[in-house]
């Protein structure tokens, strides 16, 4: 068994923590799901393990992903870049218009032929990372230039971030301050981005009070569900006892995390996973900490965080600024998603969708989370072949 391992060590490249942080995910996952869908199996009138069997090949296939992707050299990535962005865009405007609609939400595209459906979301925030990190490594001889640098670096940003909000506003805000965190790590000029922060800050002024001074006949789209959500969180926060439906979800996964207590190994014993919508993807942490505690609510957040320094020491590492940027944009972009999920379950901030990164159950979330996990472990091993090579010259 342990020569299997070892084996097994030795077709793995790059950074063996990566490795482990994802192992360690797909294993929480597994054990959550399996008991998250319990009642979702009653319902659909099929056996639990039907969803763990489908998790498995979930992870089975994402691992499968991460490999392939890691063996590629990333410099290969910035082409790629190229061609996922230009394609993301028309998808988005296709899915606004013609997309599945799921809770008032076209944000998925069917696939013909299979009958599975993905998030054109998820292929955009993998997709403009990747971009970013392209635009800015080719512009740092310019990179102070408004029009040479500046211009062909927050456009992309601009026209996807745009194209996302109708239908995923907090997906769209996470990805646009993402963003601009990578921007200010790939040197662009500060009073440049004391701009967009200002001008940022203008527009969602003026957008929150729009919200809340328009009657609620006269809001289009998401735009009631957004303010129901905000007047439920602020309601939430003042103890007031009227709930609405993202209330009694706060308050079902307020007593999740209260049952847990401190320490507790207790796998499938969850009691709230009957009464928690959506245990298995927004909520799934809640069950993570009524099983295991916080204890393994803290290993959880844990896990991310060394994902995270792991990230970092890559960026360190890395001798072009094209892996460094496309290592720590999608780094800070995963664990950002992972901090607001676990921030929602804790209601430290409104309900928002997003699932957990590798945890939650889901198709393309797991496919597209697992791509950009491959993706870094590229930037690793080759960061590890260089320095190998340099060491034996």
């Amino acid at each position: 068994m342990t020569k299997a391992i070892e084996q097994g060590w030795t077709y793995l490249r790059g950074d063996r923590m990566i490795w482990m942080v994802v192992i360690f995910l797909f294993i929480f996952s597994m054990l959550a799901v399996y008991s998250a869908t319990g009642t979702l199996a009653y319902k659909m009138q099929v056996g639990s393990e039907k969803y763990l069997i489908k998790q498995i090949l979930m992870a089975v296939f994402g691992l499968s992903l991460m490999y392939i992707t890691h063996l590629i050299d990333y410099k290969y990535y910035s082409r790629i870049a190229q061609l996922l962005w230009f394609l993301s865009i028309p998808l988005l405007i296709y899915t606004m218009f013609f997309g599945v609609e799921i809770n008032d939400a076209n944000r998925w595209l069917m696939l013909p032929g299979i009958g599975l459906t993905f998030q054109t979301s998820d292929l955009a925030k993998l997709a403009l990372i990747m971009f970013l990190a392209r635009q800015l490594s080719l512009k740092q001889e310019q990179i102070s230039d408004f029009k040479e640098a500046f211009i062909p670096v927050i456009l992309p940003i601009v026209i996807t971030c745009v194209l996302i909000a109708p239908d995923n506003l907090s997906t769209s805000v996470m990805l646009f301050f993402t963003s601009v965190f990578v921007m200010f790590i790939g040197r662009i000029a500060l009073k440049h981005l004391a701009m967009v922060s200002g001008i940022s800050l203008v527009v969602f002024a003026l957008f929150f009070l729009l919200l809340f001074l328009l009657p609620d006949d006269l809001l289009k789209g998401r735009m009631l569900t957004w303010k129901h959500r905000i007047e439920n969180y602020t309601q939430t926060m003042r103890g007031e006892t009227e709930l609405g439906d993202e209330d009694y979800q706060i308050q079902q996964a307020k007593i999740a995390i209260a049952k847990g207590g401190l320490f507790k190994i207790n796998p499938g014993g969850s009691d709230q996973k009957n009464f928690l919508p959506h245990p298995y993807s927004d909520f799934i942490y809640a069950i993570i900490i009524e099983e295991y505690g916080l204890a393994g609510g803290a290993m959880m957040v844990l896990l991310y965080l060394f994902f995270l320094y792991r990230c970092i020491r890559i960026v360190i590492k890395a001798p072009k600024a094209f892996g460094a940027l496309l290592a720590v944009g999608l780094g800070i972009a995963l664990v950002t998603q992972a901090m607001i999920n676990m921030a929602v379950t804790v209601n430290l901030v409104p309900v928002t969708g997003v699932t957990l990164p590798l945890v939650s159950m889901g198709g393309s979330s797991v496919i597209f989370t697992s791509l950009a996990f491959g993706i870094i472990l590229s930037v690793s091993r080759n960061v590890e072949e260089e320095k190998s090579e340099e060491a034996h010259e």
